[in-house]
């Protein structure tokens, strides 16, 4: 017997929670869809075509799993609402409730998602195990690491991105060349993460620490008199996601990520052969995260029961990585390249 998840699409729920407040009325309608079986650009595409309207007028915040339950905001002009009312009911979702909003919806524009899993056929030993895990993801937080999604079906998105990086110029979908760069960032990020010395949450010399209180970084020269800072889940080591305008840190924590981006032929991080037509800035994001209102029930039948928030671009199968080492099962594959 194996931990399993997915064994129906009830078993992964995926809730999407707001960045702002709707002002109940505006240019923007904002539809509130439950779906089921379906990936959120099906919706997108299906509601552009119901409302004969071309793709980029619909919004919507982030892709969400295929094989799950799922809730989450898209945005569609205002003008073109009633047009709705007429629609024939479609099939792998529905829309729960509509709102006014005087701005469109814009990917990335949310604060987080709301989980609830459900793990089947988890054996006493992997039950004491996982326990032990969650305790510890409860106080000390989860690895910030990108997940299997990002790097494409077959996993080989960073490899794209590394050619594009080599091109004198950018070529073909924009878009497309975007989402296989930033493959690419968040490999750097996930094998600097990997060669962090445990425990992966200590700061070292040279590191630039994010605050968890005021989402700022801190230099860091000496780690001891902020090692109980850390201890204390108020301030993490961070972890580049390259680019021109991304602060480097210093000392050994420079000395790794330089390794790390020579390593994989992409160059010293001050020198990127960025192609022309792509702009490139960069950002530090944390090594960890924490993990709100986790709580876990085991129940009856060898289940057990996750409910969880997660912050915007973090991975609800990382947790489940984290939580069974031995490995788990998904009765249903889900697709790679879906975001949650």
């Amino acid at each position: 017997m194996k931990p399993t998840i997915r064994s129906r699409p009830e078993d992964f729920t995926v809730e999407e929670i707001q960045l702002f407040p709707l002002d109940g009325e505006g240019a923007h309608t904002y539809l509130w869809i439950e779906k089921r079986q379906c990936t959120s650009d099906e919706v997108w595409k299906a509601l552009a075509a119901e409302l004969d309207l071309p793709q980029r007028e619909i919004g919507y915040a982030g892709r969400k799993d295929r094989h799950a339950v799922t809730r989450q905001w898209f945005s569609i002009p205002a003008s073109h609402e009633a047009r709705l009312d007429s629609m024939a009911e479609p099939e792998g979702w529905k829309i729960l409730e509509r709102v006014g909003h005087r701005q469109r919806l814009r990917v990335g524009q949310l604060a987080g998602n709301r989980f609830r899993l459900t793990v089947r056929g988890v054996g006493e030993r992997e039950l004491h195990t996982a326990e032990e895990r969650l305790r510890r993801i409860r106080d000390k937080g989860l690895p910030n690491r990108y997940g299997r999604q990002r790097f494409g079906r077959d996993g080989r998105n960073a490899e794209r991105g590394l050619e594009i990086l080599r091109q004198d110029r950018l070529r073909g979908d924009r878009r497309r060349a975007w989402l296989m760069v930033s493959a690419l960032q968040s490999e750097v990020f996930n094998r600097v993460l990997e060669r962090r010395p445990a425990p992966f949450w200590e700061l070292l010399p040279g590191d630039l620490a994010w605050s968890h209180r005021n989402e700022t970084l801190l230099p860091v020269d000496d780690p001891s008199p902020v090692a109980e800072k850390a201890a204390n889940f108020e301030l993490s080591p961070t972890g580049p996601m390259f680019g021109t305008k991304m602060r480097r840190p210093a000392g050994e924590v420079a000395a790794l990520e330089a390794a790390v981006m020579e390593e994989m032929g992409i160059g010293r991080p001050g020198r990127l052969p960025l192609p022309r037509g792509l702009r490139l800035y960069g950002e530090r994001r944390p090594l960890r995260i924490a993990v709100d209102e986790l709580a876990w029930r085991a129940g009856e039948d060898h289940l057990l029961e996750l409910d969880f928030r997660l912050p915007a671009g973090a991975y609800a199968t990382v947790l489940l990585d984290e939580v069974f080492p031995g490995g788990y099962d998904e009765a249903v594959r889900a697709p790679r390249g879906e975001t949650p």
